[in-house]
């Protein structure tokens, strides 16, 4: 049978939740169908037939009719979300049960139990469109691209974004550091380590710790952790599920784990400060990322030396240009007061991060970011 949730206190965290309806007197079909749901985190309802009241198959968020059933079931209310579940591989006349009850599509088990839990999954958690996904790495050593990260998300949460983010970096000393939280409650990657199968979007996001408007999966302060490549792609695709906006601060290295983040990514941000080294050796990460992530863009940093500017360095990367990281005037002050990078709503960086989450908004998501750069201008 498919994965369950990875730990069972993530998958305990947010209790059972409302299932679908099973219409079934198949015992054995029926002990099937109730192991997938468990392993969902939900709890079905089950009838033999169609339920008396029309309701309850009316708003069910999902209906599993036994092969045994459809003959009852053809004259139910036509809905969406209806599938026919059957055991047998050879018959080939559940397609034509199938249309009679409406169904959307056939699944036969055990073969189609691993889509079968995400299918409940998702559909309990009310999963719709998952959530812009931007991964933010520096194209050299101290570009800034912590800094960015926690900003872009500060500024997507003030906005009222749903927002999560996640420390791709485990030799970056954490990022809820940069967000005055290393001492805040909550799991850490090494906690996912054990991670397999589906994790849940919605309890996912209740473990980790709640700073400034949005939720922060970090890197702890213990050595030798690792995090399989399996369980950085379960936790991430759990962290997106649930909508709203992820980000990502990745290092400038693709190893296994990092490749299963930039699978997941919708586009990266490369931040490239305007200096000729800084150029040449963005040129190596762009090359490395670019082989895993299909939209890279940059985000030019000054001050720029003679004779560049952001427009310079974006040709020189053949990449599109989000625009010119402005500087940011006593960043370092705000921060040993609490404030984050980006929690000053006036400063120069907040308005950048706005201005780009606006551009994403008004553009259709990812591919709006590449319309033109925040602040003005086309690239």
């Amino acid at each position: 049978m498919a994965g369950s949730n990875a730990r069972e206190g993530l998958s305990n965290a947010e209790g059972p939740r409302d299932g679908p309806l099973i219409v079934t007197e198949d015992v054995l079909l029926l002990d099937d169908l109730l192991m997938l749901c468990a392993a969902a985190g939900v709890v079905p309802e089950v009838h033999h037939g169609p339920p008396a009241q029309r309701s309850s198959w009316e708003r069910a968020p999902m209906v599993l009719v036994g092969d045994d059933a459809a003959p009852r079931c053809r004259g139910a209310a036509r809905r969406r979300g209806v599938m026919l579940v059957g055991r047998d591989q050879d018959d080939p006349d559940i397609w034509r049960r199938a249309v009679e009850i409406g169904a959307e599509c056939v699944l036969r088990l055990p073969d189609s139990e691993g889509w079968l839990v995400d299918r409940i999954a998702d559909t309990a958690e009310g999963a719709g469109r998952p959530a812009l996904t931007v991964g933010v790495m520096g194209g050299r050593g101290g570009s800034g691209a912590s800094t960015l990260a926690c900003a872009l998300a500060v500024a997507a949460a003030r906005s009222g974004r749903r927002t999560l983010l996640v420390d791709g970096d485990p030799l970056g000393g954490g990022i809820d550091v940069l967000l005055g939280g290393e001492e805040s409650e909550g799991m850490r990657w090494p906690d996912f380590a054990g991670s397999k199968g589906r994790v849940g979007g919605r309890a996912l996001e209740e473990s980790l710790p709640a700073l400034h408007g949005l939720r922060v999966l970090s890197w702890g302060r213990d050595n030798d952790v690792t995090v399989p490549p399996s369980a950085v792609q379960a936790v991430l695709a759990a962290a997106r599920r649930p909508g709203g906006v992820v980000v990502v601060d990745l290092p400038r290295r693709v190893d296994e784990s990092v490749a299963e983040v930039l699978a997941q990514v919708d586009v990266g941000l490369l931040i490239v400060p305007g200096e000729l080294r800084a150029v040449a050796a963005a040129k190596r990460v762009a090359s490395a990322v670019g082989a895993v992530l299909e939209d890279l863009r940059v985000v030019a940093r000054g001050p720029y030396t003679a004779g560049l500017d952001e427009q310079w360095v974006a040709q020189a990367l053949g990449l599109p240009l989000v625009g010119d990281l402005p500087l940011e005037a006593r960043l370092s002050e705000d921060q040993d007061r609490g404030t984050p990078p980006g929690g000053n709503s006036r400063g120069s960086l907040a308005r950048f991060c706005t201005a780009f989450w606006d551009r994403a908004d008004s553009s259709a998501g990812a591919a709006g970011i590449a319309a033109g750069r925040p602040g003005g201008g086309t690239s």
